[in-house]
């Protein structure tokens, strides 16, 4: 066994790993919530310290803490934000308090073991690190931090180059004609271009509702304390927190109109999950897409060919699946199922606080980060590197019944339904059989159905 150190916090002593930064609070959450051995994301972890870190700057400057303290906790979170291995010392749980109290209470008892050792003086996790503040406003605060910044520097860089990578695909492909489906049947034909462009407006339709949300994520909890009122917190106290993370990210936090509201719910973590999810369904559609397109190579679709980027089967030699779209649904399935927790927990709000918070932040950041990961896979090793198979492309236009319903304003629905199911029957093309049973003449029917003509509508 390692060596231990005795600790002691408000309810007596028990036993902490010698080399630990944490203290009593932190061992007590260790031994309690056995339950995952899942953490708190490291995204989540190092915006909670960069909020501790600009709240001793606001008591500093505020005069609510000696400035010799102050300036140690600014240093030991410098400290602690430039370690690679920083999340040896947050090992509690997700599933722990639903307040979050296990993992403020690590963040202030890591940084006041560091800041001790620079100090004449103790500096306390409660009465220093954590002074003007409460779990209660602490954690959902960061939720709000941390979801802000990574989807702002990953998901929406990500999106953005998954949209623009599927645009310039769509260009590249404007001039290939393939049949379109609905039901997953033959319909009209439509240019590729025309349904890769459908996929990249769903991308930044999302773009822009996350774009939408960030004003939301960026009204904090702060300044609120234990229930919403401000006990122990000086008035200036949040505004100023505030002023220091903006300077340091970019962005633009403010203490929110209502604590209230932000302590005792979680509807703005709710709303942003539920765009995440909208991205998950739109993912899950290029997904499948792209595979019904890859589908064969024989005895499927075969209408594009995906990347080679691995050996596709232990048994089977010379198979190639579609992996990336493959992973691409797998992260969409994820991120629909954080989805559904984060709304059972957005309903936990009892009274004046939610008490699934830490759910809400692990899935939350979760779902950020699958879509920002797997956006930029899809755009790079499946949409950007696609072939497509023109001959199949063409093989299938030419037999397409349905060709005929450019016929409908000349002839009528019934005589062309007719001519259909005639050519689907014998297997011929379609201008082949309403060349013997309309009088309209070869040329006029090359003229009407001509497959490029059709992508563009009209009469």
């Amino acid at each position: 066994m390692s060596e231990m150190r005795t600790e002691k916090d408000s309810m007596g002593e028990l036993q902490v790993p010698a080399d630990a930064l944490y203290t009593a609070q932190t061992q007590r959450a260790i031994n309690n919530f056995p339950v995952s051995d899942t953490r708190m994301p490291e995204s989540y972890i190092r915006a909670l310290v960069a909020l501790k870190k600009a709240a001793a700057i606001a008591n500093q400057k505020l005069e609510q803490i000696p400035a010799e303290t102050g300036e140690a906790i600014t240093k030991a979170a410098d400290r602690l934000l430039s370690e690679d291995d920083l999340m040896q010392h947050f090992p509690v749980d997700v599933f722990q308090t639903g307040s979050g109290t296990s993992t403020n209470m690590n963040a202030n008892e890591v940084l006041a073991t560091l800041a001790s050792r620079e100090t004449s003086e103790p500096v306390s996790p409660n009465d220093h690190i954590n002074y003007g503040q409460s779990s209660n406003d602490v954690i959902p605060s960061v939720i709000h931090i941390s979801a802000a910044l990574k989807i702002k520097n990953a998901l929406l860089p990500a999106l953005n180059c998954l949209a623009a990578s599927i645009r310039s695909k769509a260009e590249e492909v404007d001039g290939f004609i393939k049949t379109g489906r609905t039901h997953l049947m033959d319909a009209m034909p439509i240019r590729m271009s025309q349904g890769l462009g459908a996929w990249a407006t769903q991308t930044e339709e999302n773009i822009a509702r996350l774009e939408q949300s960030l004003p939301a994520l960026e009204a904090l909890a702060l300044g609120g304390t234990a229930v919403g009122t401000g006990i122990n917190a000086h008035p200036d106290f949040s505004a100023l927190v505030c002023d220091v993370l903006n300077a340091e990210t970019g962005l633009n936090f403010r203490p929110a109109e209502d604590y209230f509201s932000r302590i005792a719910s979680q509807d703005t973590a709710v709303a942003v999950s539920g765009i995440l999810k909208t991205q998950a369904v739109t993912m899950m559609k290029i997904a499948n897409d792209l595979r019904w397109m890859n589908s064969g190579p024989l005895a499927g679709l075969g209408e594009i060919e995906l990347e080679a980027l691995q050996p596709g089967s232990s048994i089977m030699p010379g198979k190639v699946n579609p992996v990336i779209p493959e992973a691409a649904a797998m992260v969409s399935a994820q991120v629909m199922g954080n989805d559904v927790a984060i709304n059972v927990a957005g309903q936990s709000g009892n009274f004046e606080l939610n008490v699934m918070l830490p759910l809400v932040a692990h899935n939350l950041l979760q779902s950020i980060g699958l879509i920002a990961n797997v956006s930029r896979l899809l755009a790079d090793k499946a949409i950007a590197s696609f072939v497509v198979k023109e001959e199949k492309l063409q093989e299938a236009l030419a037999k397409n019944p349905v060709l005929v319903t450019a016929l409908n304003p000349v002839i009528g629905y019934l005589k062309a339904a007719e001519i259909a199911k005639q050519a689907y029957r014998e297997g011929r093309p379609i201008i082949d059989v309403a060349d013997e049973q309309t009088d309209l003449g070869r040329t006029e029917l090359e003229r009407l159905l001509n497959p490029e003509k059709l992508t563009h509508g009209g009469l």
